[in-house]
């Protein structure tokens, strides 16, 4: 793509990555261009101690389509390594990520939104897994994703019709975090971010940890598991950090250690 804008470009703001998939004229469908980009962006929010989470969205005022149709028929895969479909379908990052919907995420489009621990949408957007009707399946994680936090007859309804739904009705089943007006979107998620941000980056890093990795846990096990993953925090500097800056009735700066 040298004579073309990369297919995701990533920029800096206050300790958030945000992320945008940048493919417009094809309503950002993911081909093999932007499931590395995705896949790089995660390394980079992962590897980078001055950056707490990270926003990701589309642009064109509209966030994802699912996979390119026409780079499938072609031969060009939408995976990228051991990340999966869209370089984040089976493993994501290690930090929060928030997806900021505009316009629609339908198909792959909804899994990459699935594969973050936050979804703010726009009014009206359009949310949908419409694999069937091109005789595909939602393998990208929808089928897996969904009835954990969705009723069955809902997430059959969807798999099943490959009707989309409003944002709102995935709002009220807990899918969608926040709803914000039509584009104002990243603001809002921007908005939540800096909410996050504040916090010690080791607490969030494991507290997502912990709570995506719960459902593998017996209950012998769990109390454990999640020990195994919290001491470290309590042990940190960031920990006694956060305890003086409470008595001391100032802000913290967290030193990711």
């Amino acid at each position: 793509m040298s004579d073309e804008q990369p297919a995701v470009l990533t920029e800096r703001r206050d300790g958030v990555l945000v992320i945008t998939i940048n493919r417009p004229e094809v309503r950002n469908a993911v081909n093999a261009a932007v499931a590395s980009g995705i896949a790089a962006a995660l390394d980079e929010l992962d590897a980078d101690d001055g950056l707490a989470l990270g926003v990701l969205t589309g642009a064109g005022g509209f966030f994802c389509a699912g996979m390119d149709l026409g780079a499938f028929v072609k031969g060009e895969s939408p995976w990228f390594g051991d990340r999966g479909f869209a370089g984040i379908a089976q493993r994501g990052a290690r930090k929060p990520l928030i997806a900021a919907i505009e316009g629609f995420a339908v198909a792959g489009g909804f899994e990459i939104a699935l594969a973050c621990d936050l979804v703010v949408a726009a009014e009206g957007a359009k949310l949908g897994i419409p694999e069937a009707k091109r005789s595909l399946v939602a393998a990208g994680g929808a089928l897996l994703q969904l009835p954990k936090r969705m009723p069955y007859h809902v997430v059959m309804e969807l798999a099943l019709t490959g009707d989309p739904m409003p944002a709102e009705r995935f709002h009220e089943f807990g899918v969608v975090n926040r709803i914000a007006p039509k584009g104002e979107v990243l603001n809002a998620a921007l908005e939540l971010a800096a909410t996050i941000v504040k916090n010690g980056p080791l607490a969030l890093a494991a507290s997502k940890e912990i709570v995506q990795r719960q459902f593998d846990w017996s209950s012998e096990e769990m109390w454990e598991k999640q020990g195994a993953i919290s001491g470290p925090v309590f042990a940190s500097e960031d920990a006694k950090e956060g305890a003086s800056a409470f008595k001391e009735k100032r802000d913290p700066v967290w030193q990711g250690k």
